[in-house]
């Protein structure tokens, strides 16, 4: 067996005390054939546990096992390229099988990491209690629970709200509803990440179905837009509406393509914004017909923020400042009115800022280039809300809870393997009680649950420096000033809720 010895153990062995060490792990000090045990035991542990649900690759106690189990298969493979090369360059062999298996743990978890979990296993059991407050005034926060996104879940949404006298539709008998016949619709996703890290495409296609299923008939244009920046994102040069691995029960299924089987029957298109954020361009009053961002020359006294938005031209030829609304060339005007935004980030974990959510979502509306990062560092003193303000404030937000990744700090990448199925949407006019709301019940409810110790990061009443209790507040701070009501008063927040399993 001398001849015979692993590489695992030259690489693991301690010439003088020929004891196994892991470079600063806590099982250094483990003689190797304990660790050897563990491993295998570990590896069993692992695959009884993920191979029926791969989703609990993301629990606690399964990346627990990872490395313990990685180290025994290594071994394993070591020892067996050991046996079969022995009459052999022993070298040589060991190098191969070895690099072999390394090659083989590395793939095992890249793999699970980007294989979809199925919408078929069981939701998180969350407790989402409604809830009706007295006090005026009060902002409403309307719930549907067991919404894969391809199903009714939007249009039972649509249905509570009208239900309680919040009409999504703007019609000749109801001309206090959100969303008019000929309206144009911008719908803000994000797609700066892939897999669950973006915006459910169902979900959207879902939202898109409702607008052109308008009781007064569609004739208006809706616009799926946001702004990756241009840097960072899963491929670091920002973000994407043609991702080969999508948010979606049909993971192929891009923004683009779901876009595109709209557009034969209305219109319907897609626009990155990232295409533009280098531009620093003027408003069409100005007679700057050029897509790209507007800068205003101030910085905000309160917050510290240079705002900033796209002003684009669809494929359709309609021209849109997204702070002062459509641009009517023959008239020389805006039309304001017609403008709608729908907000509709994935609830998840960030990693500078606590929780990705309704006004840490509008982070796709400035340009973070032409700023020199400026609105990026600005969403922890509050310029989100000064952006809402200064800009155009969602008309509509609308959580997207399908999927979400309750991981403290771990977003706002958010891998296959990190994504926790919620089947649950949620919308509000009010983005600060809903991001609220959807932190304290949904993310931290379900980090608890998963035996996620930090799950207080999540918490919005938190008040710690730079915690995202803190800058929630600060953004509603912004919203006050300008006279728009929001809260994070729970005795102010009302919540409908219903399903659809």
């Amino acid at each position: 067996m001398k001849r015979g010895r692993s590489i695992f153990s030259s690489i693991t062995q301690c010439p003088k005390s020929r004891k196994v060490f892991l470079t600063g792990h806590p099982l250094s000090s483990l003689p190797r054939w304990l660790l050897l045990v563990l491993g295998f035991f570990a590896l069993i542990w692992f695959l009884i546990r993920v191979l029926p649900k791969p989703s609990r690759i993301s629990y606690p106690c399964q990346l627990a096992c990872v490395p313990i189990a990685a180290f025994f298969v290594i071994w394993f493979s070591a020892v067996f390229a050991s046996v079969l090369s022995h009459k052999k360059s022993k070298s040589t062999w060991k190098k191969v099988y070895s690099g072999f298996a390394l090659a083989c743990a590395f793939m095992a978890i890249s793999l699970a990491q980007s294989s979809p979990s199925s919408v078929d296993e069981a939701p998180l059991d969350l407790s989402i209690a409604p809830r009706e407050s007295h006090k005026t005034p009060s902002s409403e926060i309307f719930v549907v629970t067991g919404t894969t996104g391809a199903d009714a879940g939007f249009e039972s949404l649509v249905a509570l709200m009208e239900k309680r006298n919040t009409p999504f539709y703007a019609t000749q008998d109801n001309p206090d509803g959100i969303i008019a016949e000929d309206d144009v619709v911008i719908i803000k996703i994000n797609c700066q990440w892939d897999q669950r890290g973006g915006t459910n495409v169902d979900l959207v296609a879902s939202i898109i179905r409702a607008i052109v299923s308008h009781p007064d008939g569609f004739t208006g244009e809706i616009v799926v837009a946001d702004n990756g920046q241009a840097q960072f994102g899963s491929a670091g040069s920002g973000g994407s509406m043609s991702w080969t691995l999508n948010n979606a029960i049909d993971t192929t299924m891009s923004m683009s393509a779901m876009a595109e089987s709209f557009s034969g029957d209305y219109r319907v298109s897609t626009f990155l914004w990232d295409r533009i954020t280098l531009n620093r361009v003027s408003e069409y009053s100005e007679g700057d017909m050029s897509d790209g961002f507007i800068v205003h020359d101030e910085v905000a006294d309160s917050t510290g923020i240079v705002v900033s938005y796209p002003k684009f031209q669809t494929e359709y030829g309609t021209m849109i400042s997204f702070k002062h609304g459509i641009w009517l060339e023959e008239q020389q005007r805006y039309d304001s009115n017609r403008l709608k935004v729908l907000n509709v980030p994935v609830l998840k974990s960030h990693s500078i800022y606590g929780v990705t959510a309704a006004v840490k979502h509008y982070m796709g509306i400035p340009s973070d280039r032409l700023t020199n990062r400026n609105p990026h560092n600005c969403v922890g003193t509050g310029g989100m809300g000064t952006l809402m303000v200064e800009t155009r404030l969602p008309d509509l937000n609308i959580i997207d809870a399908i999927w979400i990744n309750p991981i403290p700090g771990r977003g706002p990448r958010t891998s296959y393997r990190d994504g926790s199925l919620v089947k649950t949407i949620a919308a509000s006019t009010d983005p600060v009680a809903l991001d609220y709301w959807a932190s304290k019940e949904i993310l931290m409810q379900a980090a608890e649950k998963l035996g996620y110790r930090d799950y207080f990061r999540f918490d919005p009443d938190d008040r710690a420096v730079r915690s995202f209790g803190t800058w929630l507040e600060l953004s509603m701070q912004e919203l006050d000033r300008a006279g728009i009501f929001s809260t994070m008063d729970y005795e102010e927040i009302s919540v409908f809720s219903s399903s659809i399993e």
